[in-house]
């Protein structure tokens, strides 16, 4: 086979290697641009696990590398006049020029032919010329951009500007993290070492800031003095350097995130930043590329075709590539948004960008540096209760206090709806369902949307709270978990509004009952979909009706002793579609901006919150994010709608997200609704309620930790399991929750399995 690579950078090489050591009788030519010893980064970090797979596929190479890493233990974050340092990352690094020329050499006597300074031609020549073509030419690829049709990239430019300098200062202890604060704004630097005298220092800022500081005027000798003069402490004295002398202007850049929809076409295929990038705050470029660079190669071997092997290709490292940079696009938008979170403590600042990727969990961080993070609960329940505590504790076991209540822990059931209520009245379903879990060790129970009114059911199925029957049916509930349990209780109440009179859950979800429908009413008449009802836009002496049902509950609510009141804003139902202008058409007082959109819900909320006990604490569900593009409500409106809420009344905004639109298009994943709490508690200021997706202690304690929530809801975990938050806490080796006396022997078994399966698991 004939192979021309264009691209001598670390994958093209690799690739060449690898094809050339799997059989000598490959012809691989190797185009490059620049000169062997040119190289416009500085250094290069790369994992165990790449390492690996270096010597597996090249041992020769891989030891030259290896015998080249500098290495380090710690992550050290410079805030506030702060150093924070934590153990246990296992990072090592190798200069740039140093990798290139170990791979040139090794290529070399493999018999690859490197032609350096030679401008590639364009692909489709080599691609008549060679069996196979490799287009490694970086992000900015010109072979992508050849058969940009077949392709498809997507090339998404991020928001910060950085430039990549390096210096002899020495950070040989600590991969370092520098947050600056200057009179244009925060700037941040990104150092670490990865020769004997040599450290990588990128230089990154919002471009907000980077344009007060002038950097878009001046020269590149101009811009490092400046940033020689922001981080003259750190820098010891050193001097900054750069070798971008190729680039235009100061040699800012802004990062580009790039995917494409495929990654070959006839016999040509895309490898490394050409196919995909991370950012670089996650590290993993070369990582990527070079990994890329080994599969692509084991299957041109293998495989029948090319167009076999290409599909191989494809199918493995896709997955590992959106892995990726999933993790670098949460850790990019943590950088962007830094400003969100330079009011927190040193110690939750450092947790959070430790945590930013999701990669990190707590107890793996727990694993790395135990006394790190030991210290780091400490400060978290010192903060929480006021006292010092003697011992550590996990996160989603300190109590939270707000107004007049205290929760034993900061787990959740989240509002589920059980569909199981006749005539509105709640039955035994209703009082196994709840008892359970509030007997399972969760601090807050929260019931389903129970509503109003007859006409504001979702179903025929759902709970209210209208009559004196639905009155002593939930205060027979209410009753023995306050006698029985530790857990708190709270009533959701909401009106479905335009997705009322449909069908049960777990029948067709959303659709209109088959016969028996009643009306229903919206901000506007605009129907949930084709197959719903129109609803009656609502008039004002509608509105003084609802508003007088919400406080009609609250009362009820209130003699019955329930602990805490949630109204449902959220998902699309009546408060949800004034809140949102997919739905709310209006064009009176309770139309058009979102302060007017906003009218009528917080009428409503100032008027709950007047009939509630000054003592007991209320919250509001919202959609925080309608996915429905720029005409929907976005993540900043729900900034401002959570003010808004929290001026009239509101002590935590429980954070949801979507089912306001049939055409929404939700990005799922584990949390993914957690950055838009994380948002709003630390723009808005507003405390939160973390839900969606989070199944796992580890998601919980992460969450609390790094300040994204103060409270985290969890639905589907408890439908499988009543008792998770008991079982969470034998899983940590917590003993501080309470279990039902009647269950203590159970609980007592359970505790010695842990510690017997966590014995037999020291032995394997």
């Amino acid at each position: 086979m004939r192979a021309a690579v264009l691209g001598g950078g670390p994958g093209g090489l690799n690739f060449a290697i690898s094809l050339k050591s799997r059989d000598p009788s490959h012809e691989v030519t190797v185009i490059e641009r620049n000169r062997p010893d040119d190289t416009f980064g500085w250094g290069v970090v790369l994992s165990d696990e790449t390492l690996g797979k270096l010597e597996g596929n090249d041992p020769v190479s891989a030891r030259a590398i290896r015998e080249s890493f500098a290495y380090w233990d710690d992550i050290a974050v410079h805030y506030r006049g702060t150093v924070v340092k934590s153990g246990g990352h296992g990072f090592c690094g190798i200069g740039r020029k140093k990798l290139l020329n170990i791979l040139q050499h090794r290529a070399r006597e493999l018999g690859v032919k490197i032609h350096f300074e030679t401008e590639a031609e364009p692909v489709d020549t080599y691609a008549a010329r060679y069996d196979l073509v490799v287009g490694a030419d970086g992000v900015n690829s010109r072979v992508r951009a050849a058969h940009a049709d077949v392709f498809q990239p997507d090339i998404d430019v991020r928001a910060c500007k950085y430039i990549w300098l390096g210096t002899h200062q020495k950070f040989d202890d600590a991969f370092t993290f520098i947050f600056e604060e200057t009179e244009h704004g925060w700037i941040w630097a990104h150092a670490y070492q990865f020769d004997a005298d040599t450290a990588t220092f990128i230089v990154e800022c919002t471009e907000e800031t980077w344009r007060r500081f002038g950097f878009e005027g001046m020269s590149l000798d101009e811009t490092i003095a400046t940033c020689e003069r922001v981080f003259a402490k750190n820098l010891g004295g050193n001097a900054l350097m750069s070798n971008a002398k190729h680039l235009r202007g100061s040699a800012w850049l802004n990062f580009n995130r790039v995917l494409c929809a495929r990654w070959s076409c006839n016999n040509i295929v895309l490898l490394g930043d050409a196919a995909a990038t991370a950012h670089f705050s996650v590290g993993s470029g070369s990582k990527l590329a070079m990994e890329s660079a080994i599969a692509l190669a084991n299957y041109v071997c293998s495989e029948p075709t090319l167009e076999a092997a290409f599909a191989r290709y494809e199918s493995e490292r896709r997955l590992e590539v959106l892995r990726l940079q999933n993790s670098a696009r949460n850790s990019t938008e943590w950088f962007e948004n830094v400003e969100r979170y330079l009011h927190l403590d040193p110690v939750q600042f450092n947790y959070s960008l430790l945590t930013r990727s999701q990669r990190i969990s707590h107890e793996n961080l727990r694993e790395r540096d135990p006394d790190w993070l030991s210290g780091a609960e400490k400060w978290f329940e010192e903060r929480a209760t006021g006292r010092k505590p003697n011992a550590s504790r996990p996160p989603m076991f300190v109590p939270f206090r707000v107004r007049g209540l205290e929760l034993a822990n900061r787990v959740c059931v989240s509002p589920m709806a059980q569909y199981k209520a006749k005539d509105g009245t709640p039955n035994d379903w209703h009082f196994v369902h709840y008892a359970e879990r509030a007997k399972g060790g969760a601090g807050m129970v929260f019931t389903e949307m129970t509503c109003v009114s007859p006409e504001g059911r979702i179903s025929p199925g759902c709970t209210g709270l209208y009559t004196e029957e639905h009155e002593r049916a939930w205060k027979r509930l209410v009753d023995f978990v306050h006698t029985e349990t530790e857990a708190k209780i709270a009533i959701q109440l909401g009106h479905s509004g335009p997705k009322g009179s449909t069908q049960l859950g777990w029948e067709e979800s959303d659709a209109p009952l088959a016969k028996d429908n009643w009306g229903v009413v919206g901000a506007s008449a605009v129907p949930w979909s084709p197959q719903n009802q129109m609803p009656r836009e609502l008039a004002r002496a509608d509105m003084d009706r609802i508003r007088d049902e919400f406080v009609r509950a609250a009362e009820m609510a209130a003699r019955i002793g329930f602990d805490w009141l949630e109204l449902h804003y959220a998902h699309g139902y009546l408060m949800s579609s004034f809140i949102t202008p997919l739905t709310n058409k209006r064009t009176d007082d309770y139309g058009g901006s979102l302060e007017n959109r906003m009218r009528f819900p917080l009428e409503v909320l100032r008027a709950v919150r007047k009939a509630w006990p000054d003592e007991k604490p209320m919250s509001v569900r919202i959609s925080a994010h309608d996915w429905v593009g720029p005409e929907g409500v976005q993540p900043q409106d729900a900034v401002e709608i959570s003010r808004m809420l929290s001026d009239h009344g509101a002590d935590l905004v429980d954070v949801s997200a979507g089912q306001t639109s049939t055409r929404a298009q939700p990005v799922y994943g584990r949390m993914f609704q957690t950055p838009f709490s994380d948002r709003i508690r630390n723009e808005a200021g507003v405390a939160t309620l973390a839900v969606g997706n989070i199944y796992e202690p580890d998601h919980v304690n992460s969450i609390l930790m790094a300040g994204r929530a103060d409270l985290v809801c969890l639905a589907r975990p408890h439908l499988t399991d009543p008792y998770w938050t008991l079982h969470a806490a034998a899983d940590l080796h917590y003993t501080g929750v309470t279990w039902p006396k009647p269950y203590w022997t159970g609980r007592n078994q359970l505790y010695r399995l842990k510690g017997r399966a966590e014995t037999q698991i020291g032995k394997v």
